[in-house]
């Protein structure tokens, strides 16, 4: 298949028989994102301001992705073509964006928009819409209950915790202390905190929130220092995590630093550099620096033919979230609907990427993976163990 630059679809329209207004009327033949040559997937991310890292990762991973697939010929004879609109991790930006690709028809279905406030700004459109929407990049379980057009991919936030939790409790560490990011997401990672100490018949050692920009990491250095906790687990996401674990380690140091799959996307590892070592880290994806199984040796050789040559979670979990509506593409057939992509992919079950198995089980809510692994960062922003 012939591949082309991407172009918006504006004639494109969503049609479904009960459309939100906004959405507007077309011929009911015509479907959102598709034409002869290729089909169009829309995200939402922050391609610039404090998350813009995760908004590289997903640009480079699912990038990779889709190039490979199409390489070799699409599928059905489509190129797929990722649409990236900028949001700043913004809520209301990413609101704004979503329902102009929605009213333009220029996406079959959408793929991993970043961040808890904003996918919880975005789902109620979502179901509304009847577009189909796989991997958002959040892990809150709030957003796990029950929505029909939703496909996660990743393990949840609350998984994430009570295993780091668990994992800091069986080590003998009685005082841990949680800084969360000051918004939903770092609120539910706290509740999450405090559920699983509550059943370990332990309380949290110390409490801090800090903000998105970073503008208050001198009193909550303060904080945690009075608290004097033996461990701290990061319920933080990019650049702020990165000043975080610096002014931790000068101004509290010889606490053990945990965070979440979140906390350190791959640029921000590279910025920490050895202030990173010893900082332990969930993963929801296997290692992307080790190609010990078949997944991971087919996203570096997407990677590299792309001209990425530095492997990170983060662009892993977007090879992998671009894989998985792929396959929803593929057993959807040759013409598509958004009805039959959410019925494909409600129907994987088992399936096996390579050494990464994602299923759906036919039932809502849809979450593919339960996978978590812990790693402990050594001094080259790489997993030592």
């Amino acid at each position: 298949m012939q591949r082309r630059q991407f172009v918006s679809l504006a004639s494109g329209v969503l049609a479904l028989s009960a459309a939100p207004a906004f959405i507007r009327s077309a011929a009911a033949q015509e479907v959102p994102g598709l034409n002869a040559k290729s089909v169009t997937i829309g995200c939402s991310a922050a391609m610039s301001g404090p998350l813009v890292s995760f908004g590289n990762d997903i640009s480079q991973g699912a990038g990779a992705a889709f190039a490979q697939i199409n390489a070799q010929g699409g599928v059905h004879g489509r190129g797929i073509q990722l649409q990236m609109m900028d949001d700043a991790y913004v809520p209301d930006r990413t609101l704004s964006n979503v329902k102009q690709m929605l009213s333009g028809g220029s996406a079959l279905a959408l793929l991993s928009c970043v961040g808890t406030p904003n996918n919880t700004a975005i789902l109620p459109l979502i179901e509304e819409a009847g577009i189909p929407y796989v991997a958002p990049v959040t892990g809150a379980s709030s957003l796990r209950k029950g929505a029909r057009n939703v496909f996660h991919v990743r393990a949840s936030y609350t998984d994430e915790v009570q295993r780091l939790v668990k994992r800091l409790a069986g080590m003998g560490l009685k005082g841990i202390g949680v800084i969360y990011q000051d918004n939903g997401y770092g609120k539910e990672a706290l509740a999450d905190a405090q559920r699983t100490l509550d059943g370990l018949g332990m309380k949290t050692a110390v409490e801090a929130a800090v903000a998105t920009d970073g503008s208050n990491l001198k009193d909550v250095f303060a904080k945690v220092s009075a608290g004097r906790p033996s461990a701290v687990l990061l319920a933080t996401a990019g650049a702020v995590s990165v000043d975080l674990v610096r002014g931790m380690k000068k101004h509290v140091p010889g606490v053990l630093l945990a965070g979440l799959s979140v906390t350190m996307p791959g640029d921000a590892l590279a910025k920490l550099g050895e202030d990173g070592s010893g900082l332990a880290l969930t993963m929801i994806v296997p290692d992307p620096n080790r190609p010990r199984i078949q997944l991971v040796r087919d996203y570096q050789a997407a990677m590299r033919a792309k001209g990425h040559n530095e492997f990170s979670q983060g662009s892993l979990e977007a090879y992998v979230n671009a894989r998985v509506l792929a396959e929803g593409l593929d057993r959807a057939g040759k013409e598509p609907t958004p009805a039959k992509l959410r019925s494909a992919l409600a129907s994987i079950k088992n399936l096996d990427l390579g050494g990464f198995v994602v299923d759906y089980s036919g039932q809502s809510p849809y979450v593919g993976s339960r996978f978590i692994d812990l790693g402990v960062m050594g001094n080259t922003g790489r997993f030592i163990g």
